[in-house]
């Protein structure tokens, strides 16, 4: 008897200690808070990787420009520069407010998944009352009430290596007329319950914590893809809007000097140097050059309200007629790496190969869940328990310390000897595996041909720059040639006209071809994943995704 009285001491230690083990480790496992800020990085680890990992290169020269955010000349105009612009639709962009929610909202899935090993509270009170006729004496009816009184009060605790722990305390007592006390019975009780097969240990039980966290990470990631693709699209309306600006310039000048060809062809037939029928045409140049010009602001109109709804400025979309661009491009792109290394780097950071591998990592938890689900169901419990009796409370209480106990050893368990529902369900899992490595494949070659497309279109734009500067240079010497030869009576109106239309095409062709470049410097990084980082600018989802050895 004393060796049994040991041994339930020592198993009391060890259900306690176990307890206590798992409660720290549970506690261990709260998620830890990851940053969803986004905006500049000049010290943030990431930025500092991205510029030893690749020198981020500027996409063109262009002019220096500090204001970070709208500055308003005397005349009411409000100056933007492309770093002010992309600053502000990072704080105001209404999308991406709302975008920068869902790694938030998904959060609380991973603490609705950790909630399966808090503890639980549990408590029952009861009354019973029991009437029982008993044996007649000399006569007459004896019936016999008793009352019963129960409380009961445990804690119960799923853990993670697939144990649940249950220890609860009882209270008892009966009350009855013919009892010259109440008899009162007090019980403490733990039980422990282990999982030998089917659910057991850390890896099948932490599987829906885990996917909860993968698809926070996942989460983080589409944030950083729409964040890039905002970025991307300020920044392309933004060059959209240099380019209409600039393009008003360029016939507002050349519709001055149409003006000038026109009263010069007056004059000159005032004179009697040219025929009459030289003015019609002047006349209709200077005409044509008005619609242009109305054309080209309305573009500007345009274009600079669709940049005032992805900035989102403090007074809305009124006033975005007065903003004047300030950086202003001045020079072709810089020559690009080597094709292969954006290609390597687009794997490491395309959010969407990222997130393509984060499903596939996904599906592998799913697999661990599945394949442990084929084994047969086989547990291990223990039950050690105290019980005191005594006509009091307080009494029952205190005899639960003393030498009796009673103790519970058994194993519990059952099979299923087709188990078809766990076999299709391995079965899914397996294949969705095998579904989501393919599909990364297919992704990663997609990413492939995004990059390289990129690259070529790089490429072809950096070329029509020179063209188109050496196209606005002849242009502008042919012009020269017909005027000099309209002035010496070799030339007519209409070919000086005609010369003076191609020197406007020319200049809004190199112009044209100056931001299509910019843009498609943007489009590379975009396609790459690493337009964030040559921008500086801090997001979640900066890290590669690795996956494990096949």
């Amino acid at each position: 008897m004393q060796g049994w009285r040991v041994s339930a001491k020592s198993a009391v230690v060890c259900l306690t200690s176990l307890v206590c083990g798992c409660l720290s480790s549970c506690t261990s496992m709260d998620t830890t808070s990851i940053a969803d800020y986004i905006g500049a990085a000049s010290a943030s680890p990431q930025a500092r990787r991205a510029a030893t990992t690749r020198p981020a290169r500027r996409a063109v020269a262009t002019r220096p420009s500090t204001p970070m955010a709208l500055t308003t000349r005397p005349d009411g105009t409000m100056q933007l520069t492309i770093t002010s612009a992309i600053v502000m639709a990072l704080e105001n962009n209404r999308a991406l407010v709302a975008e920068k929610l869902n790694p938030q909202i998904r959060r609380t899935v991973e603490q609705q998944e950790l909630a399966a090993f808090d503890p639980l509270l549990t408590g029952r009170v009861s009354y019973g009352r029991e009437r029982r006729n008993l044996p007649s004496v000399d006569g007459e009816k004896v019936s016999e009430i008793t009352d019963g009184f129960g409380a009961q009060l445990g804690v119960e605790q799923f853990l993670p290596t697939g144990t649940t722990l249950r220890l609860f305390g009882q209270t008892d007592v009966v009350q009855g007329a013919f009892r010259e006390d109440d008899d009162w019975a007090s019980r403490a009780e733990l039980t422990a319950t282990q999982a030998l097969l089917r659910g057991a240990g850390v890896d099948v039980n932490l599987v829906s914590l885990r996917q909860a966290r993968l698809d926070t990470l996942s989460s983080q990631y589409e944030f950083r893809g729409f964040a890039q693709e905002l970025v991307a699209a300020v920044e392309a309306t933004y060059w959209d809007c240099v380019l209409a600006q600039r393009q008003i310039e360029i016939v507002e000048n050349s519709l001055v000097v149409a003006e000038q060809q026109y009263e010069e062809t007056k004059e000159r037939i005032r004179v009697g140097q040219l025929a009459e029928t030289e003015l019609a045409a002047a006349e209709a140049e200077v005409a044509l050059r008005r619609e242009n010009l109305i054309n080209a602001r309305s573009a500007l109109d345009t274009t600079r309200l669709t940049l005032a709804r992805l900035l989102n400025p403090p007074g809305g979309l009124t006033g975005h007629e007065d903003i004047v661009f300030q950086t202003l491009p001045t020079g072709v792109a810089t020559e690009p790496d080597p094709v292969e290394l954006h290609v390597e780097l687009a794997m490491r950071m395309r959010p969407d190969l990222n997130q393509a591998r984060l499903l596939v990592q996904r599906d592998e938890l799913e697999l661990v869940t599945t394949r442990n689900g084929l084994l047969p169901r086989m547990d291990l419990f223990i039950t050690f328990g105290k019980t005191g009796y005594a006509s009091s409370f307080g009494q029952s209480v205190s005899n639960t310390g003393g030498g009796n106990y009673d103790v519970l050893v058994g194993i519990s368990g059952e099979y299923a000897p087709i188990n078809r529902e766990a076999r299709a369900r391995n079965q899914r899992a397996m294949l969705s595996h095998e579904q989501a490595l393919a599909s990364l494949d297919n992704l990663a070659q997609l990413a492939e041909v995004d990059v390289r497309g990129a690259y070529i279109e790089l490429t072809r734009s950096q070329e029509q720059v020179r063209a188109t500067e050496a196209t606005r240079r002849l242009q502008e010497e042919k012009l020269r040639v017909e005027t000099e030869k309209l002035r010496v009576g070799k030339s007519t109106s209409i070919l000086v006209a005609a010369a003076q239309r191609d020197l406007l095409s020319s200049q809004i062709a190199e112009v044209r071809a100056v931001v299509t470049n910019i843009k498609a410097m943007i489009e590379l990084y975009r396609m790459e994943g690493s337009l964030l980082e040559h921008r500086a600018i801090s997001c979640p989802g900066a890290e590669p995704v690795e996956l494990a050895e096949q």
